[in-house]
C-alpha cells in the first residue's frame, strides 16, 4: 500500500493544486489511500470510460473498473476500486471505494484463482461480486480476465 505521507511529499504536499493539475483523492471507507496531484484521471464507470483533465465539468458516476491516475511528475498510479463512485468537482477528483488496491500491492496469480473460484462457484450468491472483484484487480495488473 501506498503510503498517503510519502505520497504527498512527492507530490509537493499542501492541498491546492499545481498550474494544469487535478487535485485527486483516492479514499475507502476505512481511510484515504492517496492524495496528490494528477495531470488527468481515467475511470471506467458504468457509462463508459471516462477521462478528466483540470476544467472539466462537475460529475457523479458509479465505478466499475480500473482507475488510472497520471501524477504531475508522470507516474501512473493504477487503482482496483471495489465498489463506489468518482466525483469530479471544481476541488478536483475524489475516487471513493468500499474498497481500493494499488495494482502494485495486487498478486496476480491470487486474483487469477480467485476468479476460477468465482467461475466454479455456480450459482452461488457471493460469486458475481467475487468474480467482478478479481476481473478487476487482474485489469489493474494487465492481465486479462
Amino acid at each position: 500500500m501506498t503510503d498517503v505521507a510519502s505520497a504527498r511529499d512527492a507530490d509537493g504536499g499542501g492541498t491546492g493544486t499545481r498550474s494544469g493539475a487535478l487535485h485527486v483523492e483516492v479514499v475507502s471507507v476505512e481511510q484515504e489511500l492517496w492524495s496528490g496531484d494528477a495531470t488527468i484521471v481515467i475511470a471506467r464507470t458504468t457509462e463508459g470510460e471516462l477521462g478528466v483533465q483540470p476544467g472539466h465539468t462537475p460529475l457523479l458516476g458509479r465505478l466499475d473498473g480500473v482507475v488510472r491516475i497520471r501524477r504531475t511528475e508522470g507516474a501512473e498510479l493504477v487503482v482496483a476500486p471495489h465498489g463506489g463512485f468518482i466525483s469530479v468537482t471544481e476541488d478536483g477528483v475524489s475516487i471513493l471505494a468500499e474498497t481500493a488496491e494499488f495494482a502494485d500491492d495486487i498478486d496476480a496469480d491470487r486474483a487469477a484463482q480467485a476468479l476460477e473460484r468465482a467461475r466454479d462457484a455456480g450459482d452461488e450468491p457471493w460469486a458475481p461480486a467475487a468474480e467482478q472483484r478479481a476481473r478487476i484487480r487482474l485489469a489493474a495488473v494487465g492481465r486479462a480476465a
